[in-house]
């Protein structure tokens, strides 16, 4: 049951996160051409590029601009930013980064994080600098076969020809609707006639469409960070009030890291650093690793008991602690290496140990602060070769504006700030905040086995936990760990449990002190392998 933790990507490698050593798969005798899944238009487009020949990097990029064209309200190519993780050991942070003029006072919260007229989600302020369109142009060129134009065709054919207004996409535009109608560039896309768009009707947007294709043509973004689409999203920003300049554009790069990983019985789980949220995750893991049980049951009490306080101790550590570790505020920030300093796990594992025993909950608080959104895709080709990616406008069409003449709605970064002064996750010239994608892979025994992330905004952090539990303490297959219930808290006494969650078990949380509601806690969607075989599903 020993847990270990390899800290860069040599050792991550040294471990066997890398297919290409290891795998015994090869495309002579590969049983199929691969998986993807994730969002329904993003997993018809990712396989066909596996269908084509391309590899999982050319698959999971094509997908990942396919769907920010698709649903546009989950994200969008200028959605705030993304997480992308693969078996052969690359992690590419693409998160936003606060413009130079940010500052750590400049939303004036009050004590409890309150922004008037919520200026750090809705509007110019709440947008940093969009990480996605660069991100996503790193990882194809550093790891896919295929061209910039290939990959981009279905997300401008979409654009331009228009994606079909279902129940979701009306819902969220109608809740939308008071921010889009003060914002020309939004009003022009989503309510045509100053009207919501009915059931059934297309949406287009022909302004994203002829952007996206200058990227084919160039095959590049560039123009977007250095060139004249810089200038007008710039004058666009200042002309509305906003904060980000064309230094803020020109001085943007997403960070190549080294993975995280947390070891258990020969099974490795990878994730990117902060300040992605995959860390949170996997220190909940450890802590419940210490506590030596050996039978781990889903829909056990003492089980479910443990997962609770053991999430609250770690979401505790999360929001007291932990910031942009590359460029910390006037309260230091903690590295995230001491989240799994062997005193502390030890410490927190004792703590849910004497609440198992007293039935007492933990001592542990959460900041109060919601969000949601979000999608993930997992991608496996023929060759056994894993990734996954998430990306994310935050909460619902993210800022709620949009660049005129460009068609890109912003994604709310700076809302992912602690919006307070004085602390590790404080808003700062070129910060990036903390976020809760938690994309990542799974290796046993060397052999790469699993790709998966979700989206939910805060809950994906505790749906992955829910996941890799069963799968790895309760030896579930990945499908049937897929299925079991999931709960989402924070450090507080609020507790969100999902519709499979059996009455017994929630009387006894009801009886433990918690306050409940039912509700979905997050959508995983993971790739896997089966012997030689691969699976997916989004669930």
């Amino acid at each position: 049951m020993a847990a270990h933790l390899f800290l860069n990507r040599r050792q991550a490698l040294a471990a066997g996160l890398s297919v290409i050593a290891t795998s015994q798969i090869t495309r002579a005798n590969a049983p199929q051409l691969g998986r993807v899944t994730g969002q329904p238009e993003a997993t018809a487009a990712g396989e066909e590029v596996l269908s084509k020949g391309g590899n999982v990097y050319d698959a999971i990029v094509t997908a990942a601009f396919t769907a920010a064209v698709a649903a546009p309200y989950q994200c969008g190519p200028c959605g705030y930013g993304g997480s992308f993780i693969a078996s052969n050991g690359a992690v590419v942070d693409f998160n936003s980064t606060a413009p130079a003029a940010s500052s750590e006072n400049m939303f004036a919260a009050d004590a409890s994080g309150r922004v008037k007229n919520n200026v750090n989600t809705h509007g110019w302020l709440a947008a940093g600098v969009p990480g996605i369109l660069a991100g996503l142009e790193l990882i194809l060129k550093r790891y896919g076969t295929w061209k910039l134009s290939a990959v981009l065709e279905r997300a401008i054919n979409l654009a331009r020809d228009g994606i079909i207004v279902d129940g979701a996409l009306r819902r969220s535009i109608q809740s939308a609707k008071t921010n889009f109608t003060k914002d020309q560039g939004s009003a022009e896309i989503y309510l045509p006639g100053g009207m919501v768009p009915e059931l059934g009707t297309t949406l287009k947007n022909p302004s994203l469409a002829k952007l996206l294709q200058s990227f084919a043509d160039a095959q590049t973004t560039a123009d977007f960070y250095h060139g004249e689409a810089a200038r007008k999203v710039a004058a666009a920003f200042k002309s509305h009030g906003g904060l980000v300049a064309e230094r803020d554009l020109a001085n943007y790069a997403p960070l190549e890291l080294q993975p995280v990983a947390w070891n258990r019985s020969g099974v490795t789980v990878f994730t990117p650093p902060p300040t992605a949220g995959g860390v949170t995750a996997l220190q909940t893991l450890a802590v419940l690793d210490r506590l030596g049980k050996s039978d781990w049951a889903m829909n056990d009490w003492t089980s479910t008991r443990a997962i609770i306080e053991a999430t609250r101790l770690c979401w505790d550590d999360r929001l007291r602690l932990l910031g942009d570790p590359l460029k910390p505020t006037s309260v230091p920030t903690l590295p995230w290496q001491a989240l799994f300093d062997e005193q502390r796990l030890k410490n927190h594992a004792s703590s849910v140990a004497a609440s198992l025993s007293t039935g007492k909950p933990v001592i542990a608080k959460s900041d109060g602060r919601t969000a949601s959104g979000t999608i993930h895709l997992s991608a496996v080709d023929a060759l056994g070769n894993f990734a996954a990616l998430t990306l994310t406008h935050g909460g619902g069409f993210g800022a709620q504006v949009t660049v005129p003449g460009l068609g890109v709605t912003l994604g709310h970064g700076m809302s992912r700030f602690d919006p307070r002064p004085g602390h590790p996750n404080s808003p700062g010239p070129g910060k990036r905040p903390l976020h809760n994608m938690c994309a990542s892979i799974v290796a046993r025994d060397g052999q790469p086995i699993m790709a998966l992330g979700g989206r939910g905004g805060r809950r994906i952090p505790s749906a992955i936990v829910h996941v890799l539990f069963a799968h790895l303490f309760c030896n579930q297959s990945p499908r049937d760990a897929l299925a079991s219930p999931r709960l989402h808290c924070e450090g507080d006494m609020d507790l969100v449990l999902d519709a499979n969650w059996p009455d017994n078990i929630v009387q006894h949380v009801q009886r433990a002190g918690y306050a409940t509601s039912r509700s979905a806690i997050a959508v995983v969607s993971a790739a896997w392998r089966d012997g030689h075989n691969f699976d997916a599903l989004t669930k």
